[in-house]
């Protein structure tokens, strides 16, 4: 019998990491012991990260990189790691420090290299950009714009419900330092993509996604091409980026549960 590997859950902009819940449930269920500690700075409960944003404020990747790195470090052995949107971008570039056992990396946000910049995902990072000054704030959206950024191919009573239930402010940094990864040599978003030792990487991809269009996560896969390594890529056509906490979350989770058996990353019992 295997030892069951366990499962680090990453979440990105703008949900707070209980919104991993039924993921972490249905992993346990399947022998995975799993859990999804937040963000540096994250308060314990959506209310107390809604009520403290100034806690949240100012965290850049390698801050979130290294945060998620000395909890692994502290773990008997390398996790899998699944993330969601930058939460995606930090599975990555903790797996080219070979820190996990494999990484399932879902809508994830644009690594260095990545050129294709289309309208929607502009406009979904608008509330940020708008003020040079959020890169050092934790900034809101408004119901609307978690409609256009998250919930667009679901019902509009459904993206109100999320938007209620799981969002909280999002330290503007993150994006900012995204946004100029291709002009910063030592960009922060740089992942050890030639890496050939690492863990299996599964690419996730809402096809109807305004935040992180397909286009960019098929960018993503081609700066693998250098790498020996296990790198696929898996779309849901008609999903969006809500895609880990709608109504249809079940079939994400189920895919990424059959991709790691797939890996040998499964659990015998």
């Amino acid at each position: 019998m295997t030892s069951p590997t366990p499962v680090l859950f990453i979440h990105g902009l703008w949900l707070h990491s209980t919104s991993w819940q039924p993921w972490i449930d249905l992993f346990d269920s399947e022998g995975h012991p799993a859990s999804a500690p937040g963000w540096p700075g994250d308060p314990d409960t959506v209310q107390e990260a809604r009520e403290n944003p100034e806690s949240i404020a100012g965290h850049g990747i390698d801050d979130v990189v290294e945060h998620y790195a000395a909890i692994i470090r502290g773990m008997e052995t390398p996790p899998i790691l699944i993330g969601h949107s930058f939460g995606g971008l930090i599975a990555q570039k903790l797996l080219g420090q070979d820190l996990a056992a494999a990484v399932v990396a879902i809508d994830a946000a644009q690594i260095k290299g990545v050129l294709p910049l289309p309208l929607s995902a502009l406009r979904s990072t608008l509330p940020v950009f708008t003020n040079p000054a959020n890169k050092h704030r934790a900034v809101s959206l408004t119901a609307e714009q978690f409609r256009f950024a998250f919930g667009n191919a679901i019902p509009e009573e459904e993206s109100d419900a999320l938007y209620a239930r799981w969002t909280i402010p999002a330290p503007g940094k993150p994006l900012f330092e995204a946004a100029a990864a291709n002009f910063n040599p030592h960009s922060p978003a740089k992942v050890d993509t030639a890496n050939s030792g690492r863990g299996p990487l599964l690419l996730m991809s809402g096809g109807k996604d305004h935040t992180v269009p397909e286009a960019v996560t098929l960018a993503t896969l081609k700066q693998y091409r250098h790498s020996e390594a296990v790198t696929e890529f898996l779309s849901f056509p008609d999903r969006g980026h809500s895609l880990t906490i709608d109504g249809g979350w079940r079939e994400v989770a189920d895919a990424a549960l059959s991709w790691l058996r797939r890996q040998g990353q499964g659990t015998s019992r």
